[in-house]
């Protein structure tokens, strides 16, 4: 990478799932994982980017799989945004640590803990150089954080969506389990939905896609992937029209 080199995007959406901060563990967070992706977070932040970021809660409760064992599905699902906001401070903690300023604005209010979300407050905080961070999914059951993640971006005019997976792109199968799986380099929204790649949702990919808001999923797990994929390096899929 030379001196020269600048960053593709200038306002990005950071898309964490609960999972990514896991680590090797079986729920919770893993506090190595925390700190390296606030090390990379804060890399690209320095770069002049404007970074917002919506972190899931699978890794405490997934209102979906409440739901299954007979709670009632938006009981279920505001328990998982409570536990988006657990992980948001944990984010908000390591980022700080590092020396990145950050706001974390909480669509469900909690004023002890958060700012309630308002947009212009939030763009008015990544203008000033903040990395924003928005807990509480949309504030509404039945919506999941990708969801969140789509919306927030189209809010904040966010030119892409970084979508931080445990893999580096896209895959035919779950490259885990199938050796033979196929990664891909680019595909269209239309691509994901009717071949049904559960990259994200279908309610985000049709966001995104309403949005013109290209989706670039990539490893998270891999230090300075993150920076590598802004200067349009590494390994990663492109979801775009």
């Amino acid at each position: 990478m030379s001196d020269t080199a600048k960053p593709i995007y200038r306002r990005v959406l950071l898309k964490l799932s609960g999972e990514a901060l896991m680590g090797e563990r079986e729920y919770g967070l893993d506090p190595v994982i925390v700190s390296q992706i606030a090390a990379d977070v804060k890399a690209v932040h320095e770069l002049g980017v404007e970074i917002c970021m919506v972190i899931g809660g699978g890794n405490i409760f997934r209102g979906v799989s409440g739901a299954a064992e007979g709670m009632e599905r938006a009981s279920a699902d505001y328990m998982g945004m409570l536990a988006t906001v657990i992980n948001a401070l944990a984010m908000q903690s390591a980022l700080e640590r590092v020396g990145a300023q950050t706001r974390v604005l909480s669509a469900i209010p909690m004023q002890s803990v958060s700012e309630p979300y308002i947009r212009r407050r939030a763009i008015r905080h990544m203008e000033k150089g903040r990395v924003v961070i928005f807990a509480a999914g949309t504030g509404n059951p039945f919506f999941t954080t990708d969801t969140a993640a789509a919306l927030r971006a189209s809010e904040m005019d966010s030119e892409v969506i970084f979508k931080a997976t445990k893999v580096d792109g896209v895959y035919s199968a779950d490259p885990e389990k199938d050796p033979t799986a196929t990664r891909y380099d680019e595909l269209t929204y239309l691509d994901v939905l009717s071949r049904d790649l559960r990259v994200m949702d279908a309610a985000a990919i049709s966001l995104a896609r309403e949005n013109d808001i290209p989706i670039v999923v990539f490893s998270i797990h891999n230090a300075g992937a993150f920076v590598d994929v802004m200067m349009g390096g590494g390994r990663f899929t492109k979801i775009s029209n």
